[in-house]
């Protein structure tokens, strides 16, 4: 009973905006699982469901996955307006920002966690990526232009 209630919780979720625990109860309700808001407040917490920005403005339950997904749209967005040029020499791919987005811009590098990136580091105005060898700059600067397009 349990896991099949936590299973639709789930579902209702990732397809739709459920914004309280008594509308997600109610929904629950109307597929004919019976339950109370107690029940849904302790699914929630063991399904750890957290409440993130809707694209409509208000809040809504989201799975830890969905919520990263949309961290990771904002920091790509953040990267397209942040970056001035992207250059690279050997091994390491430096990109320039405007004044003070370099971290922004790092940070969004490191949420696409591509497996030829050893790591970045980030000042002010300029990021250092660093990755295995001078193909692997090519390619990841490739896939950095993409995304700039």
């Amino acid at each position: 009973m349990k896991s099949a209630r936590q299973t639709a919780i789930l579902s209702l979720v990732e397809q739709q905006d459920i914004r309280t625990q008594e509308e997600l109860a109610q929904k629950l309700k109307d597929q004919g699982i019976k339950v109370t808001q107690a029940t849904v407040s302790r699914d929630i917490k063991e399904l750890r469901l957290l409440k993130v920005l809707s694209s409509s403005g208000g809040y809504k339950y989201a799975t830890a996955d969905q919520a990263e997904h949309g961290i990771s749209e904002r920091f790509v967005r953040m990267f397209i307006d942040s970056v001035i040029s992207i250059v690279f020499a050997g091994n390491i791919i430096v990109i320039k920002t405007l004044a003070g987005s370099a971290n922004v811009a790092g940070e969004a590098i490191d949420s696409m966690r591509w497996p030829e990136i050893l790591g970045t580091m980030a000042g002010d105005n300029t990021i250092l990526v660093v990755v295995r060898n001078e193909e692997d700059a090519a390619l990841v600067v490739e896939k950095f232009n993409e995304i700039l397009k």
